[in-house]
């Protein structure tokens, strides 16, 4: 594995790249951190380029300017500065979670960057019937962390939406669990003092979108659960069906041998 720091509009961006052949981004979401990924990417990496990071302002990724107004349009502006490091082909994404929706931006501007997309249990909450109940929601959870702090917000959303935020890290772990332990809690203040709001309300560009080269697909022990609705609302806005991969909503990282074998076929189909 290697590791670097890339300059950008506004931050430094850490990353590490394993494996070579044709570049594949891994783009993770909410406060998580790029560590969580990388049994995924160590398995990949016989077949790809393997890129992951961190979002600026989160891990170890600083911050030379606040942070924008725009959030998922300055993510993806950020990650295509990423590709662009890596080279004029164009590259394969794999994004979940919040990672997503900032691929669908991504994608939606410049669609020649993009092989192809496979979009995991995208937050879209905007296209549920009961949207409204997923505003009051992060309106809470907002209240929450100005009045209580990032913990009780936390636990707030993790209670609403059935995805707990790990707790802190506990005697006897390994040191690279720790780390990104420490790393994830300190992510959930940037997160949703910067971030939760305007991420709760984006919608994907089903114009630009509809006959992009993208897959959206759900866990397939999510069945009925908030992020398997969201999943299946994007699918219908974008015009197509949505694929099963293994696992639950982080099967990348609980299964990553099956969930890379299915990954790489959705990616090479």
């Amino acid at each position: 594995m290697d590791t670097g720091m890339l300059d950008v509009p506004g931050a430094r961006l850490y990353y590490e790249v394993r494996g070579s052949g044709p570049v594949l981004l891994v783009m993770l979401g909410g406060s998580t951190d790029p560590a969580m990924a990388a049994p995924l990417a160590e398995i990949l990496s016989a077949r790809y380029t393997v890129i992951t990071y961190d979002r600026r302002g989160y891990s170890r990724s600083p911050l030379s300017q606040p942070f924008g107004g725009h959030p998922v349009e300055q993510h993806a502006s950020d990650a295509l500065h990423l590709l662009d490091a890596a080279g004029p082909a164009p590259a394969c994404l794999f994004a979940t979670h919040a990672g997503a929706l900032i691929a669908f931006d991504l994608l939606a501007r410049r669609p020649e960057r993009v092989r192809r997309l496979v979009a995991h249990e995208p937050p879209v909450y905007e296209l549920l019937p009961d949207a409204e109940r997923w505003r009051l929601m992060t309106a809470e959870a907002l209240d929450r962390f100005e009045r209580e702090g990032a913990g009780p917000a936390m636990r707030l959303m993790g209670e609403e939406t059935g995805m707990a935020a790990p707790g802190p890290p506990g005697p006897g772990l390994p040191e690279w669990l720790r780390d990104m332990l420490t790393r994830i809690a300190a992510n959930a203040e940037p997160n949703l003092r910067h971030e939760l709001r305007a991420f709760s309300r984006y919608l994907p560009d089903a114009a630009a979108l509809r006959e992009a080269p993208l897959v959206v697909a759900y866990g397939a022990e999510d069945q009925g659960t908030l992020f398997h609705r969201t999943t299946l609302a994007v699918a219908g806005h974008l015009g197509r069906y949505a694929v099963e991969l293994p696992g639950d909503h982080v099967g990348y990282l609980r299964q990553p041998a099956a969930f890379a074998e299915a990954l790489h076929a959705c990616l090479s189909a």
